[in-house]
């Protein structure tokens, strides 16, 4: 019965203690024969629906159901054959042998419960098992798994329970190493870390046991399939129109940006929506510990980290790729994350005519991201003195912009910062836009408005009017400092 189109019958038992029982249709759209058929009314089982089957809502009965079905599967098809099959054909062999394996087992399901057991089984065997469901959602921001039995989502900036479970940890195991060689990585016993990415650019990261003491630990941070802009973050309240206005001309104007931000403040998502407005003809370079970043211009060179191979040898860290950029001709250099010693070459690099360059770091305000650069590049060896360090990023940073996810989850542009130059040995900055909050509305909704400073030059006025936009900049500035919308 298992051996169809050219799948070998592995297990012979297995095959010989089928019934004789016809298959049902195609799709798996009818009940299981045989339990009503073959046996006495009275020791026929209920067909009632099970509790839990269907929705968000599963018992122990149902993974127990699950698992015995997936283990007799296992045993009736040669793996390596399904490789060969597209996906489609693959789900429909596979969908096949689920309704004679339901039908041997004498299993009574409804309609609706035999589709999804037939669906969870398939994201098993080719796909991502439980998580398919949960990636295929688009208002989801995160998924944290940990461990098999524990998955928790973030929605709307609330962390609630995914209600969803693995069948084992080796079976969680087995998705994050089926996740991570796809981009050339492996997670193990003796590389228990890693970063990667799924193939639409969502940043996942694994850490497996023996670090992690409850089973694999996997966090995905998922990517909207569509891609936001800056017009998107004006609809969400992130940013007012005056705001949006500025940002546009500053990644239009070549300015030198900084995105700062605690983790899960949207960095990444902001750089996306700055990189929007760089010119076609432009030569960019990205950097990063794994390839997220979604640019759109025709003439974009992705470069990725690599760790070290088993023996230790073979790293490529984020300095060396932004080191080997500068010989590469680039227009702008895009670094996903500055976390180490990069920032020195970085720095280097805006300074030395590659204008318009742009980067993320963590920190909390745009002053922290100033001692943040200066205490990655003393930590990176450099014997230099804190002013001639502070000399640099005056000289490199123009703007600054700071992005935070507030207590109620939602996530606001709080800063445009200029880095305007060093008065003795401090450096000087100056917003020309603050988001202030007022206070707490209903349902623990964070209450704000966006505000102009009130500053109608800014120092890089002057690289506006070199790039024709002084006109469109003045009248953004003369709008914003008559008006602040509440948020």
């Amino acid at each position: 019965m298992f051996g169809k189109r050219g799948f070998g019958n592995k297990s012979a038992t297995t095959a010989s203690a089928a019934p004789a029982t016809p298959a049902p249709a195609a799709g798996g759209m009818q009940k299981a024969p045989g339990a009503a058929k073959a046996k006495p009314a009275a020791a026929a089982p209920e067909p009632t629906p099970q509790a839990g089957l269907v929705g968000r809502e599963r018992t122990e009965e149902y993974y127990d159901i699950k698992s015995e079905i997936f283990n007799v599967l296992i045993d009736a098809i040669d793996l390596t054959q399904l490789t060969q099959l597209d996906q489609e054909s693959a789900r429909e062999e596979i969908r096949e042998i689920v309704n004679d394996i339901i039908a041997m087992k004498e299993v009574a399901l409804s309609i609706a419960e035999q589709e999804e057991l037939l669906e969870d089984i398939c994201n098993d065997v080719l796909g991502y098992g439980p998580l398919e469901p949960l990636l295929a959602r688009d208002d989801i921001a995160d998924i944290m798994v940990n461990g098999a039995n524990q998955c928790f989502i973030e929605v709307n900036g609330k962390i609630i329970d995914a209600g969803i479970r693995f069948r084992d940890n080796a079976q969680l195991l087995n998705i994050c190493q089926r996740i991570v060689s796809r981009v050339g990585r492996r997670v193990d016993e003796a590389s228990p870390i890693c970063d990667a990415r799924l193939p639409d650019g969502s940043r996942v990261n694994v850490i497996a046991p023996p670090l992690a003491i409850d089973g694999p630990a996997l966090t995905i941070r998922k990517f909207k399939k569509d891609r936001l802009t800056l017009d998107d973050l004006v609809s969400f309240g992130s940013i007012t129109p005056e705001g949006a206005e500025i940002l546009k001309i500053i990644g239009r104007v070549r300015c030198n940006v900084l995105i700062s931000g605690g983790t899960g403040s949207g960095k990444t998502t902001l750089l996306n929506c700055l990189t929007a407005y760089i010119d076609n003809d432009e030569r960019i370079i990205t950097c990063e510990d794994a390839a997220e970043l979604q640019l759109q211009q025709p003439h974009v060179v992705r470069l990725e980290t690599r760790p070290p191979n088993l023996e230790g040898e073979g790293e490529v860290t984020m300095r060396d790729l932004v080191r080997n950029c500068l010989r590469m001709r680039p227009d702008r250099i895009i670094v996903g994350e500055v976390r180490g010693p990069e920032a020195f070459d970085l720095l280097q690099a805006m300074n030395t005519g590659h204008d318009g360059s742009m980067g993320t770091l963590h920190a909390n305000s745009p002053r922290e991201a100033i001692s943040r650069l200066e205490s990655m590049i003393t930590m990176g060896g450099f014997q230099l003195p804190s002013k001639t360090i502070r000399e640099m990023i005056v000289g490199s940073i123009d703007i600054i912009v700071q992005a935070s996810r507030l207590r109620d989850g939602s996530r606001k542009i709080t800063h445009i910062t200029e880095v305007v130059g060093m008065e003795g040995e401090v450096v000087v900055t100056q917003d020309l836009f603050v988001y202030e909050m007022l206070g707490e509305g209903e349902n623990g909704k964070v209450l704000g408005r966006h505000r102009s400073t009130g500053i109608v030059k800014p120092h890089f006025w002057d690289r506006a009017r070199y790039y024709g936009e002084e006109v469109r900049l003045a009248e953004a500035l003369e709008r914003a400092a008559t008006q602040s919308d509440p948020a």
